[in-house]
């Protein structure tokens, strides 16, 4: 099997699971089905977890450091292609698009039942996620590698389910290491959330080969 039709191959499996995830949230199921749901998935589970270990893929369509092209998306874009937010090949992905205009990022989505918080809205700390992966892309605007420091949100309104939402950020500044960004949240014309960051540049040879073991410093830039 060739590179590209073992990731769409991955792709699939992991909407599949997605479409799953979502329907079980959504619908009332009844017992007999779901007794076979756990069954299944549980066989099929345990055939996964024989598999060997492997690394996360990288974005195929561009390097995370390399500027997303300057237009409406013409395709899906992600951070990493197993990003939580954006990564088609995670099955819990939230399936978002990004995507630049001009020094600006942008994120759009919509999000599924198994998001939810609050009946009819995006959990929390959802939202805060969906900011954080749209300043990812900011950073990829700035040839910057970092980590995110201080994340703050301030929540406005409700983030609807179901309906699209977008997400724009930008760089407001930068000190020294530091790395200082703002964005919003809307649902059409609703502002929903405001978020400022704090990110801390570390370098980008050992962004791209961190281990499990971090890279020390971060928590004392920041103060």
């Amino acid at each position: 099997m060739s590179e590209e039709s073992y990731r769409a191959a991955r792709a699939d499996a992991a909407a599949a699971v997605r479409r799953l995830g979502h329907a079980l949230v959504a619908k009332s199921t009844d017992r007999e089905l779901l007794g076979r749901i756990a069954r299944e998935v549980d066989d099929l589970a345990a055939l996964a977890e024989g598999g060997p270990e492997r690394v996360r893929i990288p974005n195929s369509s561009r390097s995370f450091f390399e500027p997303p092209t300057a237009s409406s998306p013409p395709e899906h874009k992600s951070l990493f292609a197993e990003s939580i937010i954006s990564g088609e090949l995670n099955p819990l992905s939230a399936g978002a698009d990004l995507w630049r205009e001009g020094d600006e990022a942008v994120l759009e989505v919509s999000l599924g039942p198994a998001f939810g918080g609050a009946p009819g809205r995006a959990h929390g700390g959802v939202v805060a996620a969906l900011i954080d992966e749209t300043m990812g892309i900011v950073l990829a605007i700035h040839n910057e590698a970092a980590y995110t420091g201080r994340l703050s949100v301030t929540y406005r309104a409700g983030t609807p389910v179901g309906e699209t939402v977008t997400c724009r950020a930008r760089l407001a500044g930068r000190e020294g290491r530091k790395l200082f960004m703002t964005a919003e949240v809307r649902a059409g014309e609703l502002l929903c959330a405001q978020g400022e960051a704090t990110f801390i540049t570390v370098d980008k040879q050992r962004f791209a080969a961190e281990t499990d073991e971090g890279i020390p410093g971060i928590t004392s830039t920041l103060n």
